[in-house]
């Protein structure tokens, strides 16, 4: 199915492949302007914070070039922390990192909160909202952890594994939207769409 055209030009301010296969999913067309973004924030910010203002940070950083080449640009920004009690855990820095992480994590109910940005970029006009999401991890013997560290797909991802890949088989089960833990709740950008005058289902 081919995707509709938007009423304006929609920019997703991410080079994750996982935000762009979701977006696409909506059948709506974008353009992508990955974003360097800083996102270094107060230890003292909120989950919900982070997550937002973050989102906002990376949409506001392509602003600027999305508005040379498209007058009409709405842009997506977005943000994804994994929480447990009150720690966050954003992307391993290495896989020793990324092995800590894991034995943290499993046996325990953690939450991921991902956190959407939808900036008109001509009048500056900002909406943010965010979603969370619990993940009941399964208890994981060090040789699994290893095993799916080697695998190589928890390098770049928040919390260490990958929800929509082998990172399943980690999981006993989740509260909440699946998206929210890929990284772009979708049923929540649809909603905030429509409040820049782009519909996802056209009526």
């Amino acid at each position: 199915m081919s995707r509709q055209p938007s009423r304006r030009t929609i920019v997703l301010a991410s080079a994750s492949p996982r935000r762009k296969e979701l977006m696409a999913s909506l059948q709506l067309e974008f353009e992508v302007l990955p974003s360097d973004a800083d996102e270094s924030v107060p230890s003292e910010w909120s989950p919900q914070q982070v997550v937002t203002e973050l989102a906002v940070r990376k949409a506001e950083a392509v602003r600027q070039q999305a508005l040379e080449r498209w007058p009409d640009a709405l842009i997506i920004g977005s943000d994804t922390i994994v929480v447990l009690e009150g720690r966050i855990f954003g992307k391993p820095v290495n896989e020793a990192d990324s092995a800590d992480m894991l034995k943290t994590l499993q046996g325990r109910t953690h939450h991921v909160y991902t956190g959407i940005a939808c900036v008109d970029a001509a009048t500056g006009h900002t909406r943010t909202e965010y979603s969370r999401t619990a993940v009941h991890m399964k208890s994981l013997t060090p040789e699994r952890i290893n095993a799916y560290v080697r695998s190589g797909e928890p390098a770049d991802k928040a919390g260490s594994y990958a929800i929509q890949g082998l990172g399943s088989t980690l999981v006993e089960r989740i509260e909440g939207c699946y998206f929210t833990v890929v990284g772009l709740p979708v049923p929540v950008l649809s909603d905030m769409l429509e409040e820049f005058g782009v519909s996802v289902l056209e009526a």
